[in-house]
């Protein structure tokens, strides 16, 4: 019988993956070598590192698939000599971490740190998450930039600028993965040059992975008196995290800016999809087997009549959805190891704008419902 290992921390693994077969659950860092032997496929998440000396005894493995967007728990390079297939949930959370980054940004139009109507935002990786973002400012009629070097490289024909032009927008976010070598590398991007240069009416996001920042650089800038005003979800040396960096800071999470319920259940959902195109079988279960539908949100623009909404509309509407402000108030009560781990764990439920429905008195403008079409929600009309 077919055997499938997978990680306890998975959402609805038990459900998904016994479908296909005898499915075990482990706990990431318990599992061993000898417990591989006779594992066909094996689903892990971010804390199994996939490393030579798991994959010692696996004889008989042959796909190791994570349900996560990053890779850098597993060994490809290992894998690939080893002959065992690697897949990854790559875009499984983009949705939930652009909508992370537009909480940022209702958030500071609300505390009145940023005049929406007339920033730049500057998007560092125009990848998964970065395309989405943009999708949802270019709703928001939010101006913004695009780098990313290997994208442009490669010949996407999307327009792109250089790092420098992005270093001087009134917004710069971060969503590049860590590429430890070559030409492309991406530790210490914001280095201690590009960090010292931030102005005081600078706003910095970094949602993708704290090696990315200078980390002792950005400290030292935060400590001066005309100090940029930064967001952290990220750090260098999580879940023990430099906690002389958070007094400084404006907004930080440990590290979940993509756990959105949907995000996470679509990171097992591509795993098990993985898993099925593996074992040459049609996959029968999907997201909507498990997900529950909130409860329809009464919705009712100040002016219907109106291009799009006012920025006071959007940020009432979308901070009702998801505010970052909330998490940072929770995750402030314990930023030890424990409390990031805790938090992470034990994270509150949160769903996406796609999942929500909403309710509004018609006759609505277009430009209304392609505004709220393109944030992701669903909606209908009522008289």
């Amino acid at each position: 019988m077919t055997r499938i290992f997978f990680e306890e921390s998975i959402p609805q693994g038990e459900a998904y993956f016994s479908t296909l077969g005898d499915a075990t659950s482990f706990n990431g860092p318990s599992l061993a070598p000898e417990q591989l032997g006779d594992v066909d496929y094996l689903a892990v998440r971010s804390t199994t590192a996939v490393t030579p000396s798991l994959l010692a005894k696996a004889d008989k493995l042959k796909l190791v698939t994570t349900a996560t967007a990053g890779t850098n728990h597993m060994d490809k390079p290992a894998l690939d000599v080893a002959g065992i297939a690697w897949r990854s949930a790559g875009g499984c959370n983009a949705v939930a971490v652009a909508e992370y980054v537009v909480s940022v940004l209702m958030s500071a139009y609300q505390d009145k740190q940023l005049n929406l109507s007339r920033i730049t935002v500057g998007i560092v990786g125009a990848g998964h998450v970065g395309t989405a973002l943009a999708e949802r400012l270019h709703a928001l009629n939010i101006a913004f930039k695009l780098c990313d070097p290997p994208l442009q490289q490669a010949g996407d024909h999307r327009h792109f600028v250089a790092m420098d032009e992005i270093m001087a927008c009134d917004v710069i976010t971060l969503h590049v993965p860590f590429v430890k070598a070559g030409e492309h590398a991406t530790g210490h991007l914001l280095d201690a040059k590009r960090i010292a240069a931030l102005k005081p009416n600078q706003l910095l996001i970094n949602a993708c992975r704290g090696e990315v920042v200078d980390e002792a650089a950005l400290l030292h800038r935060l400590g001066q008196p005309d100090a940029p005003t930064v967001v952290l979800d990220v750090f260098f040396s999580e879940p023990e995290i430099n906690q002389a960096l958070l007094p400084l800071v404006w907004l930080t999470t440990p590290h979940i800016a993509g756990h959105s319920v949907e995000g996470k259940l679509r990171g097992t959902q591509m795993a098990y999809e993985h898993v099925c195109e593996a074992m040459n079988v049609s996959s029968s279960l999907t997201m909507d087997n498990f997900l529950a539908v909130p409860e329809a949100m009464p919705f009712a623009p100040s002016d219907r009549t109106a291009e799009a909404l006012d920025w006071d509309s959007l940020a009432t509407l979308l901070l009702s959805i998801y505010d970052i402000r909330k998490d940072d108030q929770l995750f402030r009560q314990d930023t030890s190891r424990d409390g990031f781990l805790h938090m992470r764990k034990h994270y509150p439920v949160r769903r996406e704008c796609g999942s929500h429905f909403l309710r509004i008195p018609a006759p609505v403008s277009e430009g209304i419902v392609e505004q709220l079409s393109g944030l992701g929600f669903q909606f209908n009309f009522v008289r």
